[in-house]
Order: C-alpha cells, then sequence, then structure tokens
C-alpha cells in the first residue's frame, strides 16, 4: 500500500471517531496533519482492542501484538503489509522523531483498562491519564517539532491529563453503565461519601464531580503553557483542541449534575468557532 493512501484512510478514521480532534488537525500544514491522524488511528486502534467484547487474555494479546507490530514497523517500514494504519505509522516514524515508548505506554494504559484496574488515589488516576493522554501530548510535540523537548513534553503531558480527566467527569455515565468502570479515586468518593459505582446520594456525586473539576482546571492552567512553545499553526491546532475541551469542562463546572442525565458535549457551531479563534491567535 502506498503511504498516501494510507494516510487517506487514517484521514477518514480521524474524521468518522474523533471529531474533536479533527478540528484541531485541520489547522496542521499537510505532512503534520497527515502524521496526526496516523497517531490517532493507532490510538483507536488499541482503543477498540481494549473497549471490544473478547475476553479478557484475548484482548491483552491483542495489545500485545500491535506493541510488537508497531516496533516492528518503526525499524522496518516495509514489515507493514497492507495494513494502512502501520504503513502509515512507519511513514510517520521516519518522517519525524515518534518516540516509541509512549506508543509502549499508550498500550500499558489501555491494559489497565483490560484488567479492570481502580485507581485508590488522585496520584494512581493521574499516572493512568498519564499513560492514554499524555503519550499522546509526547507524541504531538515530536510531530510539531520544538527547540527543547525536555521542556515542552512535561507541559503536553500536563495538558493530556487535563484532557482525560475532563473525559472522565464526562463519561461517568458511560464508562459505568456500558464498561462497569469508575475512574475517580477511591478516597475521593468515600471522603464525599459516595456509592463506590458512584450511583448517590446524587448531592454527593454532584459535590465529587465538582471538586475533580476544579483539579482538572488546574492541569489546563499548568499545560496550556506549552501553547507558547509551539508554532503558530502547531499552537493553533492544540489551542482548537484544548479550548474545545476547556469549554466543556467549563459546562461541567456549571452544571455538574449534568453529566449524570445525558453526554454532554458542544454543538459543532461553538466547535468552529474555537477553532477560528485558535487560528486567530485567542487565548483558550
Amino acid at each position: 500500500m502506498r503511504p498516501e493512501d494510507a494516510f487517506l484512510r487514517c484521514e477518514e478514521i480521524t474524521r468518522a471517531e474523533a471529531r474533536n480532534f479533527a478540528y484541531g488537525i485541520r489547522l496542521l500544514p499537510h505532512d503534520k496533519r497527515q502524521a496526526m491522524s496516523a497517531l490517532y488511528a493507532l490510538a483507536r486502534r488499541i482503543d477498540d482492542i481494549g473497549d471490544g467484547a473478547a475476553p479478557t487474555d484475548d484482548r491483552l494479546a491483542g495489545l500485545a501484538a500491535v506493541r510488537s507490530s508497531v516496533a516492528a514497523v518503526v525499524a522496518d517500514p516495509g514489515s507493514a503489509g497492507d495494513d494502512p494504519v502501520l504503513v502509515a505509522i512507519g511513514s510517520t516514524a521516519q518522517r519525524y522523531p515518534i518516540p516509541l515508548q509512549a506508543i509502549d505506554e499508550l498500550i500499558a494504559g489501555c491494559e489497565l483498562d483490560v484488567r479492570g484496574t481502580t485507581y485508590d488515589t488522585i496520584d494512581d488516576l493521574v499516572g493512568y491519564c498519564r499513560l492514554v493522554a499524555g503519550t499522546v501530548g509526547r507524541l504531538s510535540v515530536a510531530v510539531y517539532g520544538v527547540e527543547d523537548p525536555s521542556v515542552a513534553e512535561p507541559l503536553a503531558d500536563a495538558l493530556g491529563v487535563a484532557l482525560q480527566l475532563t473525559n472522565i467527569l464526562r463519561d461517568i455515565v458511560e464508562d459505568r453503565d456500558s464498561m462497569g468502570r469508575v475512574y475517580l479515586p477511591r478516597a475521593d468518593i468515600e471522603r464525599f461519601g459516595c456509592t463506590p459505582d458512584l450511583r448517590g446520594p446524587r448531592e454527593s456525586v454532584v459535590g465529587l464531580i465538582l471538586y475533580e473539576s476544579a483539579r482538572a482546571e488546574g492541569w489546563y492552567r499548568e499545560g496550556l503553557g506549552v501553547l507558547d512553545l509551539l508554532d503558530r499553526r502547531s499552537r493553533a491546532c492544540t489551542a482548537a483542541m484544548a479550548g474545545i475541551y476547556r469549554r466543556l469542562l467549563t459546562r461541567i463546572r456549571r452544571d455538574p449534575g449534568a453529566v449524570l442525565t445525558g453526554r454532554m458535549s458542544l454543538p459543532t457551531s461553538e466547535k468552529a468557532w474555537v477553532a477560528l479563534r485558535s487560528l486567530a491567535g485567542a487565548g483558550v
């Protein structure tokens, strides 16, 4: 398969499966947009295996196979065969200094989900967020290009934590009812007097959500410092994605009980407005 055809397939996957992400990366130049689509398509494949209906051992084996195939294609792009995602990843690794360790960590985070891992403290949860989302920030920095990765990567990692905490708060009901997962720290759940499955008392759960949303806002304040280290279009891309999620967090903070009644999202028009503001250099 030609790399161009592989990248087109990855872009299709991104548009179909990650609208918020797609709003951001459309602001990038062609080559970087292709690379980010390839990374998203790989992350989507990892998530789909982890969230699938197969037995635990089969899903873990599937994730191990992805880890091995990515390592192989980074070492030898010709080993990708006709798999569009692997072809695109191999081509991306040739163009940019993609940190293979970050992909390993992303898979490790998904393995925690497959095993049904729960988190006792906020530090435990932040560690999980760094695996499943901070890694994406570090991969993005590798594509964007920065003068000093040692400065940019921790900030990108922090922004990933902010985005993942926002996702966790938004998806409390869906994660619990569809996947049987409760991500919020056990210590905080007990502190607010909630049941372990977050089914009540309602006022206690609302208080917990408000408390955790303030923590997420703190991670945004830290992580958004990465914007100052990026070129104009990479900054616009990151600001658009972060801006959409930060506005979602603002809605959660204004009405924390809303996440218990339905999946909260921003209208398409508002997402487009955030993207335009980001391209114009406006703040998040």
